[in-house]
């Protein structure tokens, strides 16, 4: 079989894509090339790696930093594979080809009969459910978890196809190094092509609500997890014209509970959350009111544990959200990293920094992070705080430079309290404010070429990297 039988399909003429949620990435590659298999995969990347061409990897397109995009060259799409090879009932783990999809791997889980344990994801990104393992892992995500560190945690071994074209298998014991490097480096170091990720058996979880003020928030956090809460996370008053804006929010923490989960527990659908999404855009303090009432009125219902993992993500709902404000518009995320003593003082100047930038925040929460010992471009560099915030964004005019003013405002406000920044949610940080919330970027850039020495590995997050640095 030669090498293009091995891809079905390969697409070789020239595309547009762009990433799922914000829409502003809109990036024309030569080629999109869709490996079957991984032995497909590794003779695309040998290949490549002889002719000295160079090529990114994309999962499902959630990115907003460009690093599953490459301009004019080729991207990888690893969407077919996406296979389940073996699983072990007694410890757990379960190996699985890094295409795969977190509510693909979810429902097999649910639905084997081998599957005698109950097991299942202790962690998982949440706000959306469609993300592939792989990239998952090579972003180093981190879920609701409290004690938790970032996805890594959670991974026994990889397999990564480096820029050579040879399969390598990565763990704490077995090339160490590299792979603290391909775990959260953002496909700068490989093609993660299989991955061993550990499970946990189900649990059922009671939910625990409360109304809190951003001044309370560390210790309530302290005081559930005393009682044995192993998730929480509070969603914030996004209302720049209401005394409440990034104070008042709504604690939901998740506690382990003997016993099934409540028969039909309270649960809101996509037409609930479309409804809040369109408020949030038009009525921000009716639609935290309205949130709040709902979380409130779930206080002591008992979910399982792999409800706390899933959520509502609506493909395509700003299509509607565009009719309602006459302008074609969409939401643009950044995670904010502070010590988690200085939390009140960051969202103090938070509110002061989004006001004055005129900003339009739509949604907003905080969840914790246990220090990352692992990874070499770790984010999770001591336990934090992590605040995210959605921004809306015009993108007509000035919209898109207006939010990069915001963002970098917000950026500032981590660093001014000793904080950082998640590096990939956008290109908008000024050098500077990348070497001072990320000190080990310089060294990592520095290794990625030495074991890379022709590129075969970029993307444009990585060229805008090599521009800035």
């Amino acid at each position: 079989m030669s090498v293009i039988e091995a891809f079905a399909p390969l697409q070789t003429s020239a595309s547009v894509l762009n990433d799922v949620h914000s829409g502003l990435n809109r990036t024309r590659v030569a080629e999109v090339a869709r490996p079957a298999t991984i032995a497909a995969a590794r003779s695309l990347i040998a290949n490549r790696a002889q002719a000295r061409q160079p090529l990114a990897m994309m999962g499902a397109r959630h990115s907003m930093g460009g690093q599953q995009f490459l301009s004019d060259g080729m991207v990888v799409d690893t969407a077919a594979l996406n296979r389940i090879e073996t699983f072990d009932d007694q410890r757990g783990p379960v190996v699985v080809e890094a295409g795969i999809r977190w509510p693909a791997l979810l429902d097999w889980l649910q639905r084997n009969p081998a599957n005698r344990g109950h097991w299942t994801v202790r962690q998982k990104q949440t706000g959306g459910d469609d993300f592939s393992l792989g990239g998952s892992i090579a972003a180093n995500v981190h879920g609701r978890g409290l004690g938790l560190a970032p996805l890594v945690d959670d991974i026994e071994w990889i397999e990564v196809i480096d820029a050579q074209g040879r399969r390598r298998q990565l763990s704490r014991e077995q090339e160490a190094e590299r792979f603290g490097l391909v775990v959260g480096g953002y496909g700068l170091f490989g093609l993660i092509s299989r991955v061993c990720l550990r499970l946990i058996p189900d649990q059922t979880l009671e939910r625990e609500v409360s109304l809190v003020r951003a001044a309370d928030l560390m210790t309530k956090f302290d005081q559930a997890m005393a009682r044995g809460c192993r998730y929480g996370d509070f969603q914030f008053a996004v209302d720049p014209e209401s005394p409440d804006f990034l104070d008042m929010g709504i604690l939901s923490c998740y506690r382990p509970v003997p016993g099934n989960p409540t028969e039909r527990p309270l649960a809101m659908g996509s037409a609930g959350f479309r409804h809040l999404l369109h408020l949030a855009h038009v009525d921000k303090s009716r639609a935290f009111a309205e949130y709040a009432d709902y979380y409130l009125s779930s206080n002591g219902q008992r979910y399982p544990l792999v409800a706390q993992h899933s959520g509502v993500y609506l493909d395509g709902y700003h299509v509607d959200i565009d009719h309602a404000l006459g302008h074609c518009g969409s939401e643009m995320i950044s995670e904010l990293y502070v010590p988690r003593p200085e939390f009140a003082r960051f969202m103090g100047l938070a509110a002061e920094s989004l006001r004055q930038h005129r900003a339009d925040p739509i949604y907003g929460t905080v969840r914790l992070i246990e220090r990352d010992a692992v990874t070499a471009l770790a984010w999770a560099r001591e336990p934090w705080a992590c605040i995210v915030f959605n921004l809306h964004i015009e993108h007509r005019g000035n919209g898109p430079l207006e939010a990069a003013a915001a963002f970098r405002g917000l950026i500032d406000c981590a660093l001014d309290c000793g904080g950082s920044f998640y590096l990939t949610y956008h290109r908008w940080a000024r050098p500077e404010q990348l070497e001072a919330a990320h000190p080990t970027l310089r060294a990592v850039l520095a290794r990625k070429r030495e074991l890379d020495p022709h590129g075969i590995f970029q993307s444009d997050w990585y060229r805008h990297l090599q521009r800035c640095l």
